[in-house]
């Protein structure tokens, strides 16, 4: 199974803030830390505000933090997040799909036990058990 870059992204600002519960974060010291640009990165965070993983506040002293205890988000639970609307193929997509092999084809049960398999695997981790504490160093 390959991950969006959005979600790729997305873990590695939730890691960040899973290492620094306490603090918060402003986008723009994510973006340089993470060579992403800033409206990229704000898409993510709006994205994580929504599933309300992520909270935020505009200003002086502003910026982004967990929501909740990075022991009670799941790492299935990220992705379920980061990768709505993402088929892992496109006969799981919303809509019409164009493959001929509907639908009588045997590999979709095959992909949708193995998606399941994939995310229940990940709902036994969570963000504390991947917590990035310190700034990455950039060379």
């Amino acid at each position: 199974m390959r991950l969006t870059s959005f979600t790729d992204y997305g873990f590695r600002v939730l890691m960040r803030m899973a290492g620094a519960p306490e603090r918060s974060f402003s986008t723009m010291d994510l973006a340089h830390e993470f060579a992403l640009s800033r409206h990229h990165l704000t898409k993510i965070i709006q994205q994580l505000v929504r599933a309300g993983l992520v909270r935020t506040r505009r200003g002086g002293g502003g910026g982004a933090w967990l929501a909740r205890d990075p022991a009670e988000i799941t790492l299935g639970q990220v992705i379920r997040v980061l990768e709505e609307g993402q088929a892992l193929v496109e006969c799981f997509g919303p809509g019409r799909s164009n493959c001929t092999l509907m639908p009588a084809c045997r590999l979709r049960r095959e992909l949708a036990g193995a998606e399941v398999a994939f995310l229940t695997h990940l709902d036994h981790s969570t963000l504390a058990d991947i917590a990035w504490p310190d700034a990455p160093k950039r060379d």
